[in-house]
């Protein structure tokens, strides 16, 4: 790759005067360079608006890493939506590293760089090679990646080395990249951000002083400092006459346009014709290949000698590689140019790229050059669609197929066809607006009756993907009742979403409502799956009650669980199903359920599902007191979500924090999921978490505080909810007894005792007995504590049995049983302590002091204690698996596995894997 080298004296002075005045941007980035030549793996953004300096940063980094690798990248704004396109240009010099790479990730990897004609790749498998590859590459010398306008890097290769450069940690890698500012981009969240803003005001004239050595105006330039915001670009681009006071001064308009508007004035003005031509040539052809470049040309009859004036202006430089001299410097031509240049251009370049190496920009550029719709075209974006798509680009894929629907002929009833083809591929490349673009276009042509209802599906799951709130349920119930007569199993699997929609955004959507449309739908004329099970139990629960549901929700559960489920069922049910067996207080199925979901989640690479599926499984985790191991699972809730920018209400993290007692946190977390959910109109965010606040203050010993959150979970909805209104209700039973409110409590037993009543599992009677211990006296408190006990310690639910022992152990001792009292309280402190659970570990602690005895907190010396992620490879050592299955369950490399193992053995004092089995 370019080294950086600067072979330009021209160029060089220039770049020394945008770096006067970043002392400190080039100390922060010499530290980081340091940094890595200790061995340390370090990203970095800089930001800024255009002309501010961020190329003149990155090339002064170049320069300083002498003995580094260096492999340098530009995104470019025609190649935004072609998949991988950005990671191509940076890791294929890199490939002959790759041959050590895990089968699976090295073919991901090469079919990610269209080097294969296998299907799509795995997103996940892509991020952990390039995370490999950049691994074996630093084996032998330091190396940085500089990535340049990263705002135009194609999401796919964005994601993938954001996700690499976070899991490198301890390998001698540098990723700096500069974006535009605001760097809202959401793959950039958290790394190190350097903000490069314009000069202060005293050294953006000595700027303007040091360039200009003619005479100025200190009126005229103070104002145009100002108006400048002290942005290098914009300065150094300052005319004599401008600062001697003449003409053709700036307005007051925002920088970043007036930046472009000076290019648009000043380059192309001065250009010969031929010259401006091939200089758009250049900047509609991304890939910087200037045989492609003259081939172009002359198809223009434009000579190589054309370029001679752009490379005298400092715009274009054509050596090894076609470059334009500012980032600004392509977007703006490519801006300033007509709508008939830009397509003379692109069939240009059409006409010289190897239609066999290279079929997707060819296709590209044929259809930029298309002025009216042209059925040969079409052809070629679809069947470059479908390479798209097997190499596991969907936004490349989506926008080939919108550029074909609107190539089509108006006239053409095809032309519907192909938008809604073309807004479901872009529904699922995650482009809303663009799938909402291309409904809108199939909507201009009359639509027969199946293709409505399919326009209408779409919009509903588009809605509910954007914001699953109180909008998309009656949109998904609509589009149901639609299908009905056209596909009865589409039809009950729209109800099912529906229904699965409603709850989540209950009571605002009306439950009940969408639950009686769905008992009204036809039956299906296949044998019952779960998904039909599912859906008439859900439906019968809401509309007869929870008991008439229970035998149907039963044999859904049974359904999902011993028979073979379709990978397309699979990535359905996770979400109702784990309601379902939370609902049946089954905590057997609830553990089947979560880790057989997660499974079918991981093994099919469903990256749009496996957010939710994780989010299920560490509620699960958290019901059976298993802290210990959904925090880790956090981490790699993290890693999905950042690989494939999928937004998460984080119920699992709320859950999982009010069952910490980690009062400060909890809070923190709660607030901003309550804000969020009102905003989007999600009931079942509002019950989550005001139950989850009512679980903390009663954790705290505040029942007060608990009471006002259960009683707001219960008026958010009192009757039906996804969320088992049970949870809400074990709350309120605490903190209205303990409140001196037995009337509050005595009515939520009531409701609470008709649920476990018809459940009869020892999960839900267990609950019972120990919320009926509350509501007595005397003996029958005492029998109710006993059976609550004995009950709950046959299940897996230990966080609900350790408040068992709690609550006797405090019945207890206020009945003077001290001796007694002080056997349960420290049977629950242990337990509560092995969990994690440190609010109601403290709260047995101050009972235990009560009844006469201290506590001793078990404590673990600093240096022994492991991090959530080393936790969690300990317990994947002990399942027996490699350190490379170890790598890809985690998402990172087998090396980084190797580096935490070594730090596990230090702290534990061991020197073997086996030992971690003992």
């Amino acid at each position: 790759m370019l080294t950086g080298r600067l072979d330009n004296g021209g160029r060089r002075s220039r770049r020394h005067h945008e770096l006067s005045g970043r002392r400190d941007e080039c100390g922060v980035l010499d530290r980081l360079v340091a940094g890595v030549r200790a061995g340390q793996s370090l990203a970095m953004v800089l930001c800024g608006e255009p002309g501010v300096g961020k190329t003149a940063l990155l090339e002064h980094v170049v320069e300083q890493v002498t003995g580094f690798r260096v492999a340098r990248a530009a995104g470019v704004q025609p190649e935004t939506d072609l998949t991988f396109a950005g990671l191509h240009r940076l890791c294929a010099p890199m490939l002959r590293w790759a041959e050590v790479l895990p089968v699976h990730q090295r073919d991901a990897l090469q079919a990610a760089l269209g080097m294969r004609g296998e299907p799509g790749p795995n997103r996940f498998l892509v991020g952990l090679a390039v995370e490999g590859l950049l691994t074996e590459v630093a084996r032998e010398r330091p190396l940085l990646l500089v990535v340049d306008d990263a705002q135009w890097l194609d999401r796919a290769s964005l994601q993938a080395l954001t996700f690499a450069a976070r899991r490198l940690e301890s390998q001698p890698v540098a990723l700096i990249l500069a974006t535009r500012e605001p760097a809202c981009t959401p793959e950039l969240t958290g790394l190190r951000k350097l903000v490069v803003a314009g000069l202060p005001d005293a050294e953006a004239r000595a700027l303007v002083r040091s360039f200009h050595r003619g005479p100025s105006d200190d009126q005229v330039l103070d104002r145009l400092v100002a108006e400048t915001r002290g942005n290098p670009a914009a300065l150094l681009g300052l005319t004599p006459a401008e600062l001697a006071g003449g003409s053709g001064s700036p307005g007051a308009q925002a920088l970043p346009r007036w930046v472009e508007k000076e290019y648009l004035q000043s380059l192309p003005a001065s250009l010969p014709a031929a010259t401006r031509r091939l200089v758009l040539i250049a900047a509609a052809e991304p890939l910087g290949d200037p045989v492609l470049l003259w081939r172009a040309g002359a198809r223009l009859e434009i000579g190589v000698e054309a370029v001679e004036p752009a490379a005298a202006a400092g715009l274009l430089e054509v050596g090894a590689h076609v470059r334009f001299q500012h980032p600004l410097h392509r977007s703006v031509v490519y801006q300033a140019a007509s709508v008939l240049e830009r397509r003379i251009a692109h069939r240009a370049l059409a006409e010289v790229t190897d239609p066999v190496a290279d079929p997707d920009r060819r296709a590209w550029h044929r259809a930029q050059a298309a002025a009216q719709p042209d059925e040969e075209v079409v052809g070629d974006l679809q069947r470059t669609a479908a390479l798209a798509r097997a190499r596991g680009g969907p936004a490349a894929a989506a926008a080939f197929l919108q550029r074909a629907a609107e190539l089509t002929p108006p006239e053409r009833a095809r032309r519907a066809e192909r938008a809604l083809v073309a807004a479901q591929a872009a529904h699922r490349a995650g482009k809303p607006d663009a799938a909402l673009r291309m409904l809108s276009l199939a909507e201009v042509d009359p639509l027969d009756e199946p293709q409505r209802a399919r326009l209408e599906l779409l919009r509903a799951q588009i809605t509910f993907a954007v914001n699953p709130g109180s909008e998309a349920p009656p949109l998904l119930l609509r589009a149901a009742r639609q299908l009905e007569p056209l596909d009865v199993q589409l039809a009950r699997e729209t109800y099912l979403d529906a229904l699965s929609a409603a709850m989540i955004a209950s009571p605002l959507a009306g439950v009940r409502e969408v639950a009686e449309a769905a008992r009204s739908a036809p039956p299906s004329a296949l044998p019952s799956r779960a998904t039909d099970l599912l859906l008439d139990g859900l439906a019968t629960r809401y509309t007869d009650g929870y008991t008439a549901g229970l035998p149907t929700l039963k044999r859904a559960l049974d359904a999902v669980l011993s028979h073979d489920i379709s990978r397309r069922d699979g990535l359905r049910l996770p979400w109702p199903a784990h309601i379902t067996a939370v609902n049946l207080w089954d905590d057997e199925a609830l553990e089947m359920v979560a880790t057989r979901c997660l499974q079918v989640a991981r093994d099919a690479g469903a990256s749009t599902t496996l957010p939710l599926v994780l989010n299920s499984r560490i509620a699960t985790h958290v019901l059976v007191g298993e802290l210990a191991a959904a925090a880790p699972l956090l981490d790699e809730l993290d890693a999905v979500t950042e690989a494939t920018g999928s937004p998460l209400t984080p119920y699992g993290a709320v859950l999982l924090a009010a069952w910490h007692g980690r009062e400060s946190e909890a809070c923190e977390l709660i607030g901003s999921t309550v804000t969020d959910a009102l905003r989007r109109g999600e009931g079942f965010g509002l019950i989550v978490s005001y139950r989850a606040k009512a679980l903390l203050c009663n954790s705290l010993g505040r029942y007060e505080d608990a009471l006002a959150a259960a009683e707001h979970a219960e008026n958010v909805c009192p009757q039906a909810s996804g969320m088992p209104t049970w949870g809400t209700l074990i709350e309120l039973i605490e903190a209205a007894g303990r409140s001196a409110m037995p009337e509050h409590a005595s009515a939520a037993y009531q409701r609470l005792a008709e649920a476990t009543d018809a459940s009869g599992t020892e999960w839900a009677l267990g609950i019972q007995a120990r919320s009926r211990a509350l509501l007595s006296n005397g003996k029958a408190a005492e029998e109710a504590y006993r059976e609550s006990i004995a009950r709950l310690g046959r299940t897996r639910i230990r966080g609900e049995l350790a408040r068992a022992h709690l609550l006797y152990g405090e019945w207890l001792r206020r009945a003077n049983s001290r001796l007694r009292a002080r056997e349960q309280l420290r049977i629950a402190f242990r337990m509560f302590t092995a969990m994690d659970m440190e609010a109601f570990a403290r709260r047995a602690t101050r009972e235990l002091q009560a009844a006469g005895q201290r506590s001793r907190r078990r404590t673990v010396e600093k240096d022994g204690e492991l991090t959530s992620q080393e936790m969690q490879i300990v317990g994947l050592v002990r399942e027996g698996l490699s350190n490379p299955e170890i790598a890809a369950r985690l998402f990172l490399s087998p090396r980084t596995v190797e580096w935490h193992l070594h730090k596990i053995f230090g702290k534990l004092h061991i020197t073997s894997r086996v030992q971690l089995y003992r």
